[in-house]
């Protein structure tokens, strides 16, 4: 690419990057910049030798912020000296402006309310001390990072072999070989590439900004597992001898509740910031076990005489269930499946901190779709994925289903992203006794792939292990974080999430929109962006699902559940285009077990 036009098309992003800074930071739940909860523009300057690793935490910073919606801007030699600075040399005096012509070119983008990243290897103190005069004198934040890694470890990085060619005699005044570079004697932060990561410099330098109150709190999502190391198993700490302990033996339900306890509580911890936590997880006690488990420090969570997990200053707290219900369902009708549920658990809840000494395992034939956040996280990275976009849903996967999909991957390319991934987050803990089964409605999902109705190449089956509450808008909003921290940054919301018809008036429990709508303003969701909801019905002139248009009504009909169901319990064939065969047949197999099981 020519320097010109190299030139352009660093101006036009620069361009593009300010009118983001302008808009985007007004765009997120009424988030300003500079006030509470939005963030604020600042420079940091990476200083250090050629090879410390200045440029790779650039734009590993800059990729991280962009896609938590924090406009930023990396400068660098490249898009500096090609462009602004192509008629300076590497004289001590053009050095000097080289670097003066860096700041003021910062100030500008961190005035315009942009994190502006440099990446200069500046080796003098005075010259670093001047881009800090330049910003100050705005008011305007600078933070000096001391990018370090010792000479030999910048000389082994050297891919373009300009050590090499130093020490030949090649380059002139190359700093590190035959020109000083004056350490910082007071920088913001010290980056000592030599033994850390690129990650761990970067979480190092998003914990600066954060309490600098540059980023908000939100964006520091690293999941904290509640699995303890394997290596630390055997450590006094996990096996010690708790006073307590309490043993999950009594009936399924409670074995139910235990594995939903700890990895309903894996799937949410996380690290800093306002955390959106709609749903309370907690575990319901008797009075009689409260009273033996009460003033413990550490009480062992046992099942058929093995050690699972240890609850460590547990905290009890009276289990006031209608309000509880009617905080987090809106109702306290006592036919409600989940309100049911509460109203018959224990008269204690029971939280702490919990260790989690093994995996927890259903051993039904899917704990390999059982990943956790991070392991998540590690496939996406693997995949090479720019975005990912998750659907959550716990009934099988329709044609309708799949055009949200599918049109959502289009408009995620149409805005140049160039391999998101779909993140397909079927619900798998407890569903009232009328929903298709786990184990079935994961058949039908691998047959909707078999058929290609979804790309497998850019699809990821994973199960979540939360149970299924019919808790509406509360609750969406703890499907939609919990994804959030799973990797995704992109989550469709559909018609009536999480919601069910009421059992007694059998009208929708919740307005159908409720759901999208608390999702574009609750607290805590700061890294993902919600894709509006498109009511999809079958098209009978096209035989496929469409769009729904309200002009042209006649064309469509509404299936509903229940006449799916019917025409699965029948043998019968839906629409054609409705469903994929292959996952209809699947279907069609499950009711046809449920007549065989009479």
């Amino acid at each position: 690419m020519s320097g010109v036009k190299k030139l352009r098309t660093d101006l036009n992003r620069a361009t593009n990057v300010v009118y983001q800074a302008h808009h985007v930071s007004r765009s997120k739940r009424g988030q300003v910049v500079g006030t509470r909860g939005g963030f604020r523009g600042c420079t940091i300057w990476l200083t250090g030798l050629s090879g410390a690793g200045k440029t790779t935490i650039s734009f590993a910073l800059e990729e991280y912020l962009v896609s938590h919606a924090i406009p930023c801007y990396s400068l660098d030699g490249d898009n500096i000296r090609h462009g602004l600075n192509k008629n300076l040399g590497f004289s001590s005096e053009d050095r000097e402006e080289n670097i003066r012509r860096v700041a003021e070119v910062a100030k500008l983008f961190a005035d315009a309310g942009l994190v502006c990243i440099t990446s200069f290897i500046s080796p003098f103190a005075q010259d670093r001390s001047e881009a800090r005069r330049i910003h100050q004198s705005s008011g305007l934040p600078f933070f000096e990072v001391f990018v370090h890694a010792t000479l030999e470890v910048c000389e082994s990085r050297d891919v373009k072999g300009l050590y090499k060619k130093a020490r030949a005699g090649e380059i002139k005044g190359f700093t590190g070989i035959d020109s000083n570079y004056e350490r910082p004697e007071a920088p913001e932060l010290v980056l000592k590439t030599g033994e850390l990561s690129v990650n761990e410099c970067l979480q190092q330098i998003l914990e600066l900004l954060r309490e600098q109150n540059i980023v908000p709190g939100e964006i520091m999502e690293e999941v904290n597992e509640l699995f303890v190391p394997e290596n630390k198993l055997n450590s006094c700490n996990c096996r010690e001898a708790c006073h307590a302990s309490w043993c999950i033996t009594r009936n399924r339900k409670s074995v139910k509740l235990l594995k939903n306890f700890c990895t309903y509580r894996f799937s949410c911890s996380i690290a800093g910031g306002a955390i959106n936590m709609s749903i309370p997880i907690v575990l319901p006690v008797s009075t009689e076990t409260k009273q033996e488990l009460d003033g413990n420090a550490a009480v062992a969570l046992e099942y058929q005489g093995s050690r699972v997990a240890i609850l460590r200053n547990p905290e009890f707290y009276e289990h006031r269930k209608e309000e509880r219900c009617a905080r987090q369902w809106g109702t306290t009708c006592p036919q409600h499946p989940y309100i049911k549920m509460v109203m018959e658990g224990g008269d204690w809840l029971v939280g702490g901190d919990l260790e989690v000494l093994e995996r927890i395992k259903w051993n039904d034939g899917l704990d390999h779709y059982r990943l956790t956040p991070k392991e998540l996280k590690q496939k996406f990275k693997d995949m090479g994925s720019d975005a990912i976009f998750a659907f959550q849903l716990r009934n099988p996967v329709h044609n309708g289903h799949a055009l949200l999909m599918q049109d959502t991957k289009r408009r995620l390319l149409e805005r140049g992203y160039k391999n998101p991934v779909l993140l397909l987050h079927p619900l798998g803990g407890w569903t009232k006794d009328d929903d298709v089964p786990l184990e079935w409605r994961m058949k039908q999902h691998a047959a909707v792939l078999e058929e290609g109705v979804l790309d497998p190449a850019n699809t990821i089956v994973a199960i979540f292990p939360s149970p299924m509450m019919y808790a509406g808008p509360t609750e969406v909003q703890w499907h939609c974080r919990a994804r959030m921290i799973a990797g995704a940054n992109f989550y469709i919301v559909g018609r009536d999430p999480a919601g069910m018809p009421h059992p007694e008036t059998k009208k929708d429990l919740y307005e159908p929109t409720h759901g999208g709508k608390v999702l574009t303003m609750a607290p805590g969701l700061t890294s993902v962006e919600i894709i509006p909801f498109r009511v999809a019905a079958y098209n009978k002139a096209k035989k496929a699902m469409d769009f729904y248009s309200p002009e042209r009504n006649a064309e469509f009909e509404f299936i509903s559940g229940t006449k799916m169901r019917n025409l699965a319990r029948s043998g019968e064939n839906p629409p054609e285009g409705f469903m994929a065969p292959k996952a209809w047949k699947v279907l069609v197999e499950y009711y046809t077990s449920l007549q065989k099981n009479k």
